[in-house]
């Protein structure tokens, strides 16, 4: 939706593409989402979009105080989040402080550039180096997401690294980069606005056009363009060592896009896969042979291509071969022969399950406002529920069965060991060390 108004000082009035979604229902979040994540980023320049959502919460030129106790105050729970596509900031308010919300959430988005000073700056950049220390560097097994992406994707890829970023990276950064960086993706024509709740639509629309319009659109970035790595005709075998008690098994595959042929029926091979004591890994691992004491499968979905991946750890006095051994022969059942009826139906019913569990709250993380926002920022539908819906409801049993054959085959995976410092033996034969920090 294209929007022309205007708001905090008197302006000509401009044309944006910030794009405005307004639902009926009881509360009155407001949710925003720019299409940049660390895929956006650049070898020797990564970390910068985790690094912005730190610093939009800092104050901007009309409020240059911390962004959540003014909201806070007035009765709103409020937070945000980056991944490698799409950064996004949410709100639930009363209906009496939308106002205030919109106010805000614009002007950070205007003018956060005249508030960012040095001293915030540093500050925000010790707080992402403590935060990667806690959930990477200092987190048992930590450093495994680091060493999977970087054998999957080449250097010069924007899924190379994570979207925390490389330390190096994020100590190195002036000032200068990340303004730069700032006016480059932070602006309406990258932006996009849900309103959902006690509210209706001309109410919203207006709302909207009154604080946002002054904001010059800017120049919409375009798509990150990138080679598909070319698929694998071997594994890549690693060993890490860690300060972990027992070993684990990573292995991971290239897999389709979001939303791309194929995403849905990987996600349901997680399921069956993992999901539930009477999945096909947890039951034949876990319960009967008690070769693990846990084991996970998902498909990572991303804009650009994503990757399906499988862990366990092993149980006490038990080996990675043996864990490897049991995998690969499941996985061969499920590529030779699919999955059962009986498991599909209930793969579904939790798919369903799920999508109904998203749409209890109007706000949040994964709430109405969320998940239309996400629809319209890569698809440019925020109303795509029923069509994401039906993609898993039109699944077939041999669908899976192919799309397991075309992903998962065994020989191009990246097979991970992570095993305690100092037992390299326990790791899977002709892994090679691989470094990460």
């Amino acid at each position: 939706m294209n929007i022309s108004y205007s708001k905090h000082t008197p302006s000509p009035t401009v044309s944006t593409s910030s794009s405005t979604k307004i639902t009926r229902c009881r509360s009155s979040p407001s949710t925003s989402g720019t299409h940049v994540g660390s895929k956006n980023e650049v070898p020797g320049r990564t970390g910068f979009a985790h690094l912005f959502e730190h610093l939009m919460f800092e104050g901007s030129e009309h409020y240059d105080r911390g962004y959540f106790h003014p909201l806070q105050e007035a009765g709103a729970a409020l937070n945000g989040s980056t991944n490698a596509d799409r950064t996004n900031y949410w709100e639930v308010v009363p209906g009496n402080a939308l106002d205030l919300a919109l106010w805000m959430e614009s002007d950070r988005m205007g003018y956060l550039l005249p508030a960012l000073t040095e001293a915030k700056f540093a500050n925000q950049r010790e707080v992402v180096l403590n935060e990667r220390r806690q959930n990477y560097e200092n987190r048992p097994y930590g450093l495994a997401g680091m060493a999977i992406v970087s054998a999957l994707y080449p250097a010069d890829h924007p899924y190379h690294w994570l979207t925390i970023g490389e330390a190096a990276d994020i100590k190195a950064a002036h000032i200068d980069d990340v303004r730069a960086f700032f006016q480059r993706y932070y602006h309406p024509a990258n932006a996009s606005l849900a309103l959902a709740g006690d509210i209706d639509q001309e109410t919203g629309v207006a709302l909207a056009e009154r604080y946002f319009a002054e904001i010059a659109g800017g120049e919409k970035p375009g798509r990150v363009e990138v080679a598909v790595p070319a698929p694998a005709i071997e594994d890549v075998r690693l060993v890490l060592e860690d300060r972990v008690e027992l070993p684990r098994l990573y292995l991971a595959w290239h897999s389709p896009a979001l939303f791309a042929d194929g995403d849905a029926e990987l996600d349901l091979i997680g399921e069956v896969l993992s999901s539930g004591k009477t999945s096909r890994l947890y039951r034949a691992l876990v319960y009967e042979q008690r070769i693990a004491t846990e084991v996970a499968a998902s498909q990572n979905s991303r804009e650009l291509g994503s990757f399906f991946q499988i862990v366990a750890t092993a149980a006490p006095g038990r080996t990675l071969a043996e864990v490897e051994r049991a995998i690969v022969k499941e996985m061969a059942a499920l590529i030779d022969r699919g999955p059962t009826a009986t498991e599909l139906e209930r793969c579904l019913a939790q798919a369903e399950a799920h999508f109904l569990f998203r749409l209890q709250t109007v706000g949040g993380f994964g709430g109405k406002s969320d998940q239309l926002n996400a629809y319209n920022v890569f698809l440019g539908d925020p109303g795509y529920f029923d069509l994401d819906l039906e993609r898993y409801r039109n699944a077939t049993t041999e669908q899976l069965r192919q799309a397991a054959a075309k992903w998962l085959k065994p020989g191009a995976r990246v097979v991970l060991s992570v095993v305690p410092r100092g037992r390299v033996a326990l790791a899977l034969g002709g892994s090679q060390p691989v470094a990460v920090s």
